[in-house]
């Protein structure tokens, strides 16, 4: 006889649950504008300062387009995640989610996903600026944009379990970038390399393919591992 361990009841207890952390966490990250504001400006003066920097010349500008953009949006990434868990620690909500055993990994990926949307799901169309700074034609632009969509939840966890592993330390997020940028140049080689394949005319979906297992692969494991982290940093 088969057993199904999620009864009808439970099933429903767990949406709920969901969509009341979902709510939750929207509305925090609704509150703090200017925090997550912070790094889309950053990405802005990067990419409007590589064109200036570089001079007028369309095929240099067009040559660094792509790196620009990547690199603008990677050190933008980075720069929003310092405070990804630290607030919920001092305001108490974190004890809160823990004592209350709430799914810490669901809570964890429902604020990872919500601070994915207003970073790089913003830095993605924002990347669409290369057009008119760079000179990238539309299709260059959206396989950049493509790029950043499956390319950047891999970035977000890698910072974000930078960013839990340094939560108990007093100077931790001077450390978040130095642990991070290291785990993350692989990410952002492959998706430079994508883009500049399908510039040149060859395929460069298996790469974005590669990427896309494994932002997949990161979301489905890194929850885990950054709430095991918390427990600990709690703990202690």
């Amino acid at each position: 006889m088969s057993h199904n361990p999620l009864n009808p009841n439970q099933a429903t207890s767990v949406g709920i649950s969901t969509a009341r952390l979902w709510r939750r966490e929207w509305q925090v990250k609704q509150q703090g504008a200017v925090q997550w504001l912070y790094p889309l400006v950053l990405f802005l003066v990067i990419i409007t300062l590589f064109p200036l920097a570089v001079g007028s010349e369309p095929q240099l500008l067009h040559r660094l387009g792509v790196p620009a953009v990547w690199i603008a949006a990677l050190l933008s990434l980075v720069m929003g995640v310092d405070d990804l868990f630290k607030p919920a620690m001092d305001n108490g909500t974190l004890a809160q989610l823990i004592v209350s055993k709430t799914s810490l990994p669901l809570w964890v990926l429902i604020r990872l996903s919500i601070h994915w949307i207003f970073s790089s799901g913003f830095v993605a169309l924002l990347s669409l600026l290369a057009i008119l700074l760079f000179g990238l034609s539309w299709g260059e632009a959206g396989a950049l944009l493509a790029s950043i969509v499956v390319g950047s939840p891999m970035l977000l966890m890698l910072s974000a379990i930078a960013s839990s592993l340094t939560l108990s330390l007093k100077n931790g997020a001077v450390l978040v970038p130095l642990i991070a940028l290291p785990m993350q140049l692989p990410v952002l080689i492959f998706a430079t390399g994508a883009v500049d394949l399908y510039a040149t005319g060859l395929n460069g979906l298996p790469i974005l393919a590669l990427l896309a297992a494994g932002s997949i692969l990161s979301i489905l494991i890194t929850p885990w591992v950054i709430a095991m982290t918390l427990k600990m940093a709690w703990l202690n």
